[in-house]
């Protein structure tokens, strides 16, 4: 299951808390309940982030020395930052995508996206398949993100490329050969960053000026290219592959009667990108009755949380509005509560309401393939064309 969590949220079989173990024996308390998985993340002193950025298949001397040339480090920063360092980093990032920011760029992303889809558009009327991961949604959010936080000049598919290569080096189920090939791309790139974080204005900047370490500087470079761009690409995939199914939604959206906030949360709530986080127990403890010993490696099922029939009206329905629909754990909770909610729900936003109309009168030619993974879906494509 861990590996697949993604395409198992329906599963009614499995219990509020249950001890599974991983592809290489490592055993894992897996945490179903909204009110349970709400709870752990909301006690940062019993159940630490510690091991959230740990790699899921432990790394060969092979990989591990690449990482060592290329000075691969991720001190705790963001997201495995359990120390007093975490408020201010955190802070500095907060600000750098405060609302105010993200909502002045909501005309030009929407201008973007609407010149997108007309040239979209116009293909699929010529006959022709459109791949909206691909022509559409993978590189918007890097793009917004760039505006907001000065980047490493780097081409945006190598970025991309970088991104991806993260997400599986650590959290997925991989054999030697696979994780030395990352290592070496992740490494490469890092070295990139490493560069940047020395000289780099806007947030770089700001955080060597507030006495940080370079490392630390890297390790939110790093975490933002990770998780501030690739994960909402990967939401807006599926929530167009998801809408693409919802012929009612989308004719709620066109008259209005369905507002496109809540549209998004619906889509947080069933199609997160991030299915499942990752805490360690500091001390023995019990969880819904459940003994956990310290040093527990705790795995949170946010995707099944959000289909708690005791948190949501209708769990695998997809009905904007519904009760518990914004109650979702899709950007955590708590102290480690993603910064960048804002961004990912205006992004989310303007796609919809640009791009929904392209989904009506279309066949899926090819839906989102997901990889195994802990925590990330990482969808591939969405090609569509219309329907004849």
């Amino acid at each position: 299951m861990l590996f697949r969590s993604w395409a198992q949220v329906a599963d009614t079989r499995w219990p509020d808390v249950a001890r599974v173990a991983d592809h290489v024996g490592v055993k894992h308390l897996v945490v179903t309940r909204h009110a349970l998985v709400r709870q752990v993340l909301t006690d940062p002193v019993t159940f630490r982030p510690d091991n959230a950025l740990d790699a899921v298949t432990p790394m060969p001397v092979t990989a591990l020395r690449v990482l060592a040339g290329h000075r691969f480090r991720l001190p705790p920063t963001l997201a495995n930052n359990s120390g007093a360092s975490h408020p201010e980093i955190r802070a500095i990032v907060a600000d750098a995508l405060h609302p105010s920011r993200v909502d002045a760029q909501r005309p030009w992303l929407t201008a973007l996206v609407r010149g997108r889809v007309t040239r979209l558009a116009a293909t699929l009327d010529g006959g022709e398949p459109i791949d909206l991961y691909a022509e559409l949604a993978a590189d918007l959010p890097l793009l917004v993100l760039a505006r907001l936080v000065e980047l490493p000049d780097a081409p945006v598919g190598a970025v991309k490329q970088f991104a991806r290569a993260a997400l599986e080096l650590f959290w997925a189920p991989l054999d030697a050969d696979r994780q030395l090939a990352l290592a070496t791309e992740v490494g490469s790139f890092h070295r990139v960053l490493r560069d940047f974080a020395a000289t780099g204005g806007g947030l770089a900047a700001r955080l060597r000026a507030a006495g940080h370490p370079p490392d630390v500087v890297v390790g939110a470079l790093f975490f933002l290219l990770v998780a501030g761009q690739e994960t909402t690409s990967q939401f807006l995939t599926l929530l167009l592959h998801r809408l693409a199914g919802e012929p009612a939604v989308r004719a709620g959206l066109r008259t209005g009667e369905v507002p496109v906030a809540d549209v998004v949360e619906e889509g947080l709530r069933l199609e997160p990108p991030i299915v499942t986080w990752r805490r360690v127990a500091a001390v023995d403890t019990t969880l819904g009755g459940t003994a956990v010993p310290a040093g527990t490696s705790v795995v949170l099922w946010l995707a099944r949380a959000g289909r708690d029939p005791e948190t949501v009206d209708a769990p695998d329905e997809f009905r904007p509005g519904q009760r518990g629909s914004r109650r979702h754990l899709a950007f955590g909770a708590g102290a480690h509560r993603c910064v960048g909610d804002v961004l990912a729900r205006m992004e989310a936003a303007v796609v919809v309401t640009e791009a929904a109309p392209l989904l009506d009168g279309v066949t899926v030619v090819r839906p989102p393939w997901c990889p195994d993974n802990l925590t990330f879906r990482m969808p591939d494509a969405f090609v569509i064309r219309r329907t004849a």
